[in-house]
């Protein structure tokens, strides 16, 4: 039984990439990946929040953003000890600082990963 849902906005170029390299890496499929955009039905929250910043739901509980990212790294045994290492209070503030950072200069991330793949 799955005991980690990650809710993804498949609509990102950025996202769908991470995404695929973490099933890759969920060899155990310890992990349920749902894109927000095709699954209203099971969004724990807001559909808009869910496509705005990462979500997992791990043992029941929602997370967002660094936490979300550090649950879904916890489930990966080759990536297990960042996410353990992020429930650290200090740690996980730190990442998500930098996941701050990086939602900012997404969008234009985005736009630049688009034109490559329209390139490709």
């Amino acid at each position: 039984m799955t005991r980690l849902t990650v809710w993804h906005d498949g609509g990102c170029p950025l996202c769908r990439r991470e995404i695929a390299l973490m099933r890759r890496l969920d060899r155990r499929g310890a992990i349920s990946f749902v894109d927000a955009r095709d699954a209203p039905g099971t969004c724990p929250a807001d559909r808009a929040a869910l496509l705005e910043r990462f979500h997992a739901s791990e043992d029941g509980r929602l997370l967002s953003g660094a936490a979300a990212f550090a649950a879904m790294w916890r489930a990966i045994p080759l990536l297990r000890p960042i996410g353990l290492l992020a429930r650290q209070p200090a740690v996980l503030a730190v990442l998500e600082r930098v996941y701050l950072a990086f939602l900012r200069v997404r969008p234009r991330l985005q736009q630049m990963a688009r034109r490559l793949e329209q390139r490709a």
